[in-house]
């Protein structure tokens, strides 16, 4: 029997049909991704489903006493500390705990004993502590008022108390926003474990391959389940529209066929009646749309000037703000085509470091040297809070570029989806996400070598964050990132630095075993009990397998080298083709520069089919290794 069952859901918001007939229904126990473009209603069904909207149409049923969860809007406020904010959720168990002080009939009391013990109440305080653990709260932060914290760390606390409830059907939307890396990973780990049901809300790719078993599509007002996670998603629908392409010019091409008979013949008094059969039949032929997708999200960067390596140093630098020291003993290099992301948990210095490099922030001691032409492109997130809400991006950009063409300034804006009707819109009638692609173009306006990216895809949809990745695949300057996002990282970055413990260093693995260094840590922090008759074992556990990773660290450098090498390449190669594919090149006598492309190109292959040789190799070598593991 299904958890939740939606009927012919009919939503309107401001006169505007979100949803038209949408159904869809959830068994206990499935994790369902619910996608679509921003807009097209996803928080409002997670509202419906809550109860805080009514229908204008259609049913929405849920099993009884079922118990549902979801993360209030609103972040927590109040004087209570984190771990009793969070207990205090679970309204069944406080009332419980209150009763069972006060009330002397002993039969009710033997009740309540008995409910508190089916909802395990006694371990309820150690669930809050390891679910605020897992989202970044250690003890001392527990114990304090929930007013200390920001916003964003309040909103974790709110996500805290709706996993704390354990219900049958959880209801997430955006949960990994306020999380950082390492929190976004630990909740990928608890979706996995959770047995109870949830829908949810989106852009986190990786959340959505890892955490859910199915796709839900709101699209046109319809809701379509597709099995499997967001890749698989994609490659079904992308097929789907494939097959309906085709269908449609096949069936584009018999009416038309059959048409032209008509037209030929209809005047023919001999071939009147075969005329008027095809025209019955060119009737009865279905109405195949060909897909029309929405225009597809672009960015583009501006490209910058080349630069003399290195284009910027440190030499045990330190860095904080005031008297406080938080970063230290920083001696690093940054080249042009270095793309770096920065790994931690929130507060171990990522934000501070990302200043440090934009020029933000003066170093308390120690030198950073750079290229007297640097230019640095800072993008953060905070930023949306100093546009002006009276403007318009057009205002914007012509004020930070001054002296600039109108076309110039509206061409930037252009390169980050900013259409003619978007770039004329005062920016506080502007969505979260086109404010995102203003602050990035205003980042880039002078074509900086260095980008740093602080949280960029916050309020970017699913398509926005592909378009992301194809403009930072084709950017030729540096690139610093800092996201939430593991899917982001794992196909932007090609060296990792883990930033903790008061320094910034580089981290030789990737994502993947960056997640399993994660999990090693987090169960040495549960098994720090000296006492523990295991301890001892488990750290020479640790040790050998971190031996292991060194001494397989070579390899992987390979690799990783190889895969650089052979990205560059294909990028290089596809400008040479593009530009030997322009008539324009073969006017005008340029019989040497199309011979030299030419040239290019052959070497290209070449060295191209040497590093996939040293790929191969390194690759085998490594799986030599592991299996002898």
């Amino acid at each position: 029997m299904s958890l939740l069952v939606i009927s012919d859901l009919t939503l309107r918001i401001a006169g505007r049909t979100l949803l038209d007939g949408a159904s869809l229904s959830i068994d206990p126990g499935r994790k369902i991704g619910l996608v679509g473009r921003n807009g097209a209603g996803k928080s409002t069904l997670l509202a419906a489903i809550a109860g805080d909207i009514a229908p204008d149409g259609g049913s929405i049923h849920m099993s009884a006493r079922a118990r549902m969860a979801r993360i209030r809007q609103e972040a927590p406020t109040g004087y209570g500390s984190l771990l009793e904010t969070v207990l205090a959720g679970d309204t069944e168990r406080t009332e419980l705990l209150a009763e069972s002080e006060t009330c002397a009939d002993p039969a009710r009391v033997a009740d309540i004993h008995e409910r508190l013990l089916a909802i395990d109440a006694h371990s309820a305080p150690a669930r809050a502590a390891a679910i605020l653990s897992g989202l970044g709260f250690d003890a001392a932060a527990q114990a304090r008022p929930v007013s200390d914290f920001s916003g964003g760390w309040r909103m974790r606390v709110a996500l805290a108390t709706a996993l704390f409830l354990n219900p049958d059907l959880l209801l997430l939307d955006e949960p990994t926003n306020h999380l950082d890396l390492e929190a976004t990973i630990w909740l990928e780990n608890w979706l996995a474990r959770f047995s109870g049901a949830a829908l949810i809300v989106s852009h986190d790719r990786g959340l959505l391959d890892r955490a859910v078993d199915a796709i839900a599509h709101l699209d046109h007002g319809k809701l379509t389940l597709t099995p499997g996670g967001y890749e698989e998603f994609v490659r079904i629908r992308t097929e789907q529209a494939l097959q309906q392409a085709r269908m449609a010019e096949r069936i584009n091409a018999k009416r038309a066929h059959m048409q032209s008979f008509v037209d030929r013949f209809r005047a023919k008094a001999t071939k009147a009646r075969q005329a008027q059969a095809r025209l019955k039949a060119l009737q009865k032929l279905p109405q195949i749309d060909s897909v029309i997708e929405d225009a597809p999200s672009q960015f583009s960067f501006p490209e910058p000037s080349a630069l003399p390596p290195p284009m910027l140093t440190m030499d045990r630098v330190s860095a904080g703000y005031g008297d406080h020291t938080i970063l230290s003993h920083l001696s690093l290099r940054i080249d042009m085509e270095d793309r770096i992301a920065l790994l931690g948990a929130n507060g171990n210095g990522k934000s501070t470091f990302a200043k440090l490099v934009a020029g933000r922030l003066e170093p308390q001691s120690g030198t950073i040297q750079h290229s007297p032409k640097l230019k640095v492109g800072y993008f953060a997130q905070h930023q949306a809070e100093e546009l002006r809400p009276d403007e318009t991006p057009v205002d914007h950009m012509a004020r930070a570029l001054p002296g600039a063409a109108p076309s110039a300034v509206r061409a930037q804006l252009a390169r980050f989806g900013l259409d003619a009707e978007r770039a004329d819109t005062v920016t506080r009638d502007l969505s979260g996400g086109e404010k995102a692609r203003l602050l990035l173009a205003l980042a880039t306006r002078d074509a900086p070598h260095l980008l740093i990216l602080d949280e960029p895809t916050n309020h970017l949809d699913l398509d926005a964050r592909d378009a992301l990745i194809r403009a930072l695949a084709e950017f030729e300057g540096a690139v610093l990132l800092i996201s939430h996002d593991p899917h982001l990282v794992e196909l932007v970055a090609d060296r990792l630095w883990l930033v903790g413990d008061g320094t910034v260093r580089p981290f030789d693995g990737d994502m993947a075993e960056y997640r399993t260094w994660l999990t090693e840590r987090a169960r040495a922090a549960s098994q720090s009990d000296p006492s523990r008759p295991a301890a001892a074992p488990k750290r020479d556990d640790r040790r050998e397998r971190a031996e292991a990773r060194k001494a397989l660290a070579p390899l992987r450098k390979r690799i990783r080298d190889a895969e650089q090498l052979m990205a560059r390449l294909v990028a290089e190669r596809t400008k040479l083709e593009t530009r030997l594919a322009d008539p324009a090149l073969y006017e005008g006598g340029k019989a040497d520069e199309v011979t030299a492309l030419n040239t290019r190109l052959a070497a290209i292959a070449r060295e191209h089919d040497k590093a996939e040789e040293d790929w191969l190799e390194a690759e085998t070598e490594m799986e030599e290794a592991a299996s002898a593991d």
